[in-house]
């Protein structure tokens, strides 16, 4: 290691002031992660006004459709992130640039490809995910727009991976709350038709999303290639070492998607309530795991540094202290949901959803902490590059879970969504175990422990 890549590492304000770091770089972090699912709950707040359940449960399809199909796609970001960060560390940039223009390239094929090539079969996902009648079409009509900007939103997800890979964390804030503001505009003016705007309901809050979407790529791009730089000469980028991660992540998130796939189909088929239910305490759901993902990002960007830059110590005490911040966060969003229950009722649930709300929103709350800490064990393993470690556990989690929810599509069981969310804590236990256990005491070929010998 040179004299100077050691001296930049041992000048890294971590070292110094852990506490402070950690939570400087993931307070950005955070504000830009909760910027989108705060728009999907204001996306269900303004169509919870339109009349009957049909709508909210059309948009929970539509959501979760097209979470699948943007979430299978995270290794843009994820992966990006890590090389990103370990060349930062070791010192090699231009490799850094290399890597970062091959993934935007990537996004923005794949996000053509995904536009063009989903939207024939748009009837028979709705339908996979439970939708039928009125629901289905709404349904139908939700993802048609979303595909417009399918594109865009992969390319903000790999400017956003390059830009946390290079401790850029306030940058993808500005861009998120940014295009949500702007999403937010468009949602009132769309949904319930404002003046000039027409009345367009569930394709409103599409259409909103989409517009804002292309409007953030742009902005992405612009900033990458003036903080992070970007060439068309990719040589050398490392496309087998990306496309390998990719299919790593690929798998993992696809058994993440199955799973809560499965979890929004036996909740429709339960009924229209249930499912709107289900919608709201999702929506929720998925707020609390971005706000926890936090420090997760955080980590796996100063974990990818430290060991880029050879100091696997350092690396160590970063997963402590990113585990130690998580539960605590946990906790609190725990308590935050117990006492917020009746607010998130009336904003989000119809009325004659409430019977179904209650009990299954106390066992979302109470397993917070747990989440926190899979979510944070997720990012420490993304900053070493453990990729293939948490795809098989992954695997492991999503089919016991997923097991038992299937059973519950056949027995439907008073209270369904209680069980539901309940084998969805078991499934959040199984990840936070295999994420633990490959750390503290280091099973396996672990990263962190090979390199303490």
């Amino acid at each position: 290691m040179s004299s100077t890549k050691i001296e930049k590492t041992k000048d890294h304000p971590f070292l110094s002031q852990p506490h402070r770091t950690l939570a400087g770089l993931a307070v950005p972090v955070l504000f830009s992660l909760v910027a989108e699912p705060l728009t999907g709950l204001a996306d269900t707040a303004f169509v919870a006004r339109l009349p009957g359940s049909e709508p909210v449960a059309a948009l929970g399809v539509g959501t979760v459709a097209f979470s699948s199909i943007f979430w299978a796609f995270s290794f843009l970001g994820v992966g990006t992130q890590t090389e990103v960060a370990k060349d930062e560390g070791g010192g090699n940039h231009d490799h850094a640039v290399k890597v970062v223009s091959l993934a935007i390239m990537m996004a923005a094929c794949i996000g053509i490809v995904l536009m063009l090539g989903a939207m024939p079969v748009l009837k028979s996902i709705g339908s996979l995910l439970g939708a039928a009648g009125a629901v289905n079409e709404l349904a139908c009509e939700y993802m048609f727009y979303r595909l417009l900007g399918a594109p865009a939103v992969l390319v903000s997800i790999a400017c956003f991976g390059a830009l946390r890979g290079a401790q850029d964390m306030r940058t993808p804030l500005y861009v998120a709350v940014g295009i949500n503001l702007i999403n937010l505009l468009l949602d009132w003016l769309l949904i319930f038709g404002v003046g000039p705007f027409p009345e367009l309901g569930v394709a409103g809050a599409a259409i909103a999303s989409t517009v804002s979407q292309w409007i953030g790529a742009a902005w992405g791009l612009v900033v990458v290639a003036q903080s992070v730089g970007l060439t068309f000469h990719i040589r050398g980028a490392g496309v087998a070492k990306l496309l390998k991660i990719g299919g790593d992540l690929f798998v993992r998130t696809g058994m993440v998607l199955l799973f809560l796939a499965l979890c929004t189909r036996v909740a429709n088929h339960a009924g229209a309530n249930e499912g709107a239910a289900y919608q709201a305490i999702r929506q929720f759901f998925i707020f609390a795991a971005l706000f926890l993902d936090a420090f997760a990002i955080t980590g796996q960007s100063l974990v990818g540094y430290f060991l880029g830059a050879g100091e696997v110590r350092y690396a160590r005490s970063v997963a402590r202290m990113v585990c130690i911040w998580s539960v605590g966060t946990g906790l609190a969003m725990c308590a935050a949901m117990i006492v917020g229950e009746n607010g998130v009722a009336w904003l989000l649930v119809p009325p004659d959803a409430l019977l179904v709300f209650g009990p299954a929103w106390w066992v979302v709350a109470l397993t917070q902490p747990l989440g926190a800490l899979s979510f944070a064990t997720d990012g420490i393993h993304w900053g070493t590059g453990d990729f293939r470690y948490l795809r098989n556990a992954m695997i492991v989690a999503s089919c016991l879970a997923g097991g038992l929810v299937y059973s519950l599509d056949q027995l439907q069981p008073v209270h369904i969504l209680v069980y539901i969310w309940m084998a969805t804590a078991l499934w959040t236990f199984i990840r936070a175990a295999f994420g633990l256990v490959r750390i503290w005491p280091g099973i396996g070929e672990a990263p962190l422990r090979m390199a303490c010998r």
